[in-house]
């Protein structure tokens, strides 16, 4: 009998690069290649090829690694705008900072998205340590000046390396203090610059403008500020302690058992959800089960299970709270969704989507009648929390900058007019540029450009877009200096979540069993894996 596939001979090169593809796209231990049962599949499958051996597998996906990273700096280098999210993730006893970073296609206007780094972090993780980290990978893929925004969570070792480190307007005191000082007398005075040059500030780093994520800080709000409701209102602190505790009572059961599950999924025909501790919108999936249970077989399931668990049922104005809890944290839930999503959402949708959450907790308030205090403590949280970025212009402009928006989103008419004169300053400063570079003009028109400039292309553009009622993406095509612009202010995320995806994949990675992998030989099979599109 002829073995399979000896009437088409593949090449040797072909084999290797399947491999290749097989190890990383599955998360494989290198020693795959030396188990026997590999060697025999590759062999009958073609018998004139030998099978790659475990060093050179080691080579040979590195080699992959620094092609595709190649590939990757090409793209990167055609494109205008780029945003990155980062975070920090630890495993095994070992840290490591991911970076991803995301852009906008120009001719598609669709959302692209890269894996770059996966980095080792020796050491404590202080501000300066993140800063350089987040730097040199920045300037090893050349995008340190096409970085618009960096998503981070709200830790405190970001925000400062972000405050001493990233982009900021000068300080209008620093800038009158340096007037007096050229105005001041002229002294000579010696100064040390071997010192000066040997001394390391820290300056070399370069960060772009901060961005906290959306999705950390609406679950601060739903965690740390609805917590504050229990103090003003004693029924309310009651009834939720009540609630709680006898549902965590009915998770910790169903968790320790198999026959605890068992008896669950007899008498509800459905498991219930655990919590967890790390992920806000986990409690609400649990509670959201138990009611989908109460409402699809009634009380008497979840009373049975109470039973046999032990534990006490809840009781009607429990049940009844915790119906009320469901309908207030939906909106929350659903921003939360909507804002972490990497493929469809762009900087623009974060204001509109937490003006629409105020918007649907204030409509809540007429309705509620156990979670008012609840809903007072979410609404002074996103104050708190988005007080600034609702009063930011750029964030105001990015969103009405895309078509599915533009000023439709709220009714206040004062931000939409501060986001309105953002666009207008910052389109009638492209226009004046474009119109620089495209003609050769003598220093008295080359002066007064901008006065043309501004009549016949940064407000008409403007105009044009915002009576369109069209509301794809495309429709930017129509406007060039609009469309670049708009590029420019929603080429960033509103949340960090692609990192933790990042992460997620990194973990089927780093298991256990190859905890004592090297740090670059994972690097290069996670980015192979994240990054495929760009391997050829």
């Amino acid at each position: 009998m002829m073995a399979a596939g000896a009437g088409r001979r593949v090449p040797q090169a072909k084999v290797d690069k399947l491999v290749i593809s097989f190890i990383c796209d599955g998360l494989h231990p290198f020693s795959v290649v030396e188990q026997p049962a590999f060697k025999d599949l590759i062999i009958t499958l073609n018998p004139q090829c030998h099978v790659i051996s475990r060093p050179t597998l080691r080579t040979r996906i590195e080699e992959a690694a620094n092609q595709m990273k190649k590939n990757l700096m090409s793209h990167l280098s055609k494109v205008s705008y780029v945003g990155t999210t980062t975070d920090c993730w630890t495993a095994h006893q070992q840290s490591f900072l991911g970076i991803t970073v995301h852009w906008i296609d120009e001719e598609t206007l669709e959302r692209q998205s890269a894996a770059l780094a996966c980095k080792r972090l020796k050491g404590s993780h202080t501000f300066d340590v993140l800063a350089a980290a987040i730097d040199d990978i920045h300037c090893q893929y050349k995008i340190r000046g096409k970085v618009v925004r960096t998503t981070t969570d709200s830790g405190s070792n970001f925000i400062k390396a972000f405050t001493v480190f990233g982009e900021h307007s000068q300080d209008p005191e620093e800038s009158e203090s340096d007037q007096d000082s050229s105005e001041a007398p002229d002294t000579n005075h010696l100064v040390d610059t071997f010192n000066i040059l040997q001394e390391d500030n820290g300056l070399e780093f370069q960060l772009p403008p901060h961005q906290r994520c959306a999705c950390h800080l609406l679950n601060l709000i739903a965690t740390t500020d609805a917590a504050v409701a229990e103090e003003k209102n004693d029924t309310y602190k009651r009834l939720t302690r009540s609630s709680f505790a006898k549902c965590q009572g009915m998770w910790n059961k169903s968790g320790r058992s198999y026959m605890a599950a068992e008896i669950v999924q007899d008498q509800c025909q459905l498991q219930l959800i655990r919590p967890n501790q790390t992920r806000w919108n986990s409690t609400y999936m649990a509670i959201e089960r138990i009611l989908r249970i109460i409402e699809d077989k009634g009380e008497e399931a979840i009373r049975n299970v109470c039973e046999e668990f032990r534990v006490k049922m809840l009781s009607s104005a429990e049940i009844a709270f915790l119906t009320e809890y469901r309908n207030v944290m939906t909106p929350l839930v659903k921003a939360l969704n909507i804002l972490q999503s990497e493929t469809n959402t762009h900087m623009g949708w974060l204001l509109p989507v937490i003006f629409q959450l105020q918007a649907k907790l204030s409509n809540l308030e007429t309705s509620s009648k156990i979670c008012l205090p609840l809903i007072r403590a979410i609404q002074d949280g996103v104050s708190k929390r988005f007080g600034q970025m609702m009063e930011d212009p750029e964030l105001i402009a990015a969103a009405i900058l895309l078509p599915k928006f533009k000023t439709n989103w709220t009714e206040k008419a004062d931000v939409i007019e501060a986001g309105l004169t953002y666009v207008r300053q910052q389109a009638d400063r492209m226009a004046e540029v474009a119109e620089h570079l495209g003609q050769n003009s003598s220093d008295e028109e080359d002066f007064f450009t901008s006065m043309k400039a501004r009549r016949s292309q940064g407000t008409g553009e403007l105009d044009g877009y915002l009576a369109c009622i069209s509301n794809k993406m495309d429709l930017l095509n129509s406007f060039p200096h609009i469309k670049k612009l708009a590029l420019k202010l929603n080429t960033g995320l509103p949340a960090s979540a692609a990192c933790e995806r990042l992460f997620s994949c990194a973990g089927l990675l780093f298991t256990p069993k190859r905890a004592r992998i090297d740090s670059n030989n994972f690097e290069n099979q996670l980015l192979l894996k994240l990054n495929r599109k760009f391997r050829e």
